[in-house]
């Protein structure tokens, strides 16, 4: 089931309460059975770097299922680190991006993207996300507990708030295994801001949290000026033995 294998790439239309999402499904080349994935993005959108990283899940034996959640903005919505550095518009414009989504709106997505790859509904599934999206793979995990076998959260934003609905308030109640990899220089999320999550899954054997010395917030993304490749790579390395012993 799992070793690298040639895959392949689709974009397919999903039918949401919104008008019409893209959904880029990436999966092995040879058909047969494989475990799903689904991928949150983070707020630049699903750009070539996300790509690859599907590319390299699904050659791991998955099929890697990521919902354009920036729909309603517009279609495939993408920002690379140089246009984010190129462009003052850019930055407030992608901040826009972040606060146009709720929780709901994304579950929402999800789900009508896993039907628009044809996963069934009772097929199990794990999750990741970066940046915002490790919120979403949070709200997933709780959401949907007898479906997501596991969830990896790296360089995550948003997991505690003020709201009454902060994902850190019922993080204790988290059943599945859970990684979390957080740049200890993160200038976006801040570990202090993450404390009262990590405080609450503190007690949980299945949740596992590292850190990195030296990383910043965005670390997985070679074309970044912030890619970390120690802390990339052991994410790397820990999401998916995760992934592999989730799915037995």
């Amino acid at each position: 089931m799992f070793g690298c294998v040639d895959v392949r790439e689709e974009t397919l239309d999903a039918t949401t309460d919104d008008g019409d999402m893209a959904v880029v499904v990436t999966r092995p080349a040879e058909g047969g059975a494989y475990p799903v994935v689904m991928l949150f993005i983070d707020a630049p959108g699903l750009r070539q770097s996300t790509r690859g990283f599907m590319a390299r899940l699904a050659a791991e034996g998955y099929i890697v299922v990521t919902p354009d959640l920036h729909h309603r903005q517009g279609r495939l919505l993408h920002f690379n680190p140089e246009d984010l550095a190129r462009s003052k518009d850019a930055g407030p414009t992608v901040w826009g991006l972040i606060k146009a989504m709720t929780d709901e709106q994304i579950r929402h997505d999800g789900a009508r993207a896993l039907d628009a790859a044809g996963i069934a509904a009772d097929e199990r599934y794990a999750v990741i996300g970066f940046c915002l999206g490790a919120r979403a793979v949070v709200r997933a995990m709780e959401q949907n507990p007898e479906r997501v076998v596991a969830g990896a959260a790296w360089h995550p934003s948003f997991l505690a708030d003020d709201g009454e609905d902060s994902p850190h308030l019922t993080a204790a109640s988290l059943a599945q295994p859970l990684y979390l990899g957080i740049g200890e220089q993160d200038k976006v999320q801040s570990i202090e801001m993450h404390q009262p999550f990590l405080d609450a899954v503190e007690p949980l054997s299945h949740v596992e949290v590292r850190t990195f010395a030296t990383a910043d917030h965005g670390f997985t993304w070679s074309n970044s000026a912030n890619y970390h490749p120690d802390a990339a790579e052991q994410s790397w390395v820990a999401t998916t033995q995760m992934f592999r012993a989730a799915f037995g």
